[in-house]
């Protein structure tokens, strides 16, 4: 009996495989308790399964989408695109959307030292120990 089924779900489901898939998952869900569209008839529930989508009482697209979404582990959410963020220009410039040109300046290496230099703190000068008993009057 389940071979004839098969053969009458090709013409709704192409694939064979595809079909196999949402056999199978229609079937864990009359298992887990989902409600049989068509008479059971002593059959178990691969083969309801396959009489169902035989006698389209259920759509293999929605089968297809709940089978897609029953193995998904992360649900994307549709956010609204933010708007185009402005590029960041000087005071008192404004920036036209075609400018976007990018310009680097070139340093020479002694620049680049000079400018190392005034980075680092300057040398700390010891300052000369004053013992208390030593003061000068």
């Amino acid at each position: 009996m389940a071979r004839v089924t098969v053969e009458d779900c090709i013409d709704k489901v192409e694939n064979r495989f595809d079909l196999v898939l949402l056999a199978s998952h229609r079937a864990r869900m009359i298992s887990s308790g989902g409600q049989i569209a068509v008479e059971r008839d002593n059959d178990k529930n691969p083969v309801v399964a396959l009489r169902e989508i035989a006698e389209k009482a259920v759509s293999p697209e929605d089968l297809k989408e709940e089978l897609v979404h029953s193995l998904q582990k992360y649900v994307e959410v549709d956010e609204p695109e933010p708007e185009g963020v402005p590029l960041i220009a000087t005071p008192g410039t404004g920036v036209d959307a075609d400018d976007t040109e990018v310009t680097t300046d070139r340093m020479s290496e002694e620049e680049l030292l000079k400018g190392l230099e005034g980075l680092t703190p300057p040398e700390s000068q010891p300052e000369p120990d004053v013992e208390v008993g030593d003061e000068e009057e």
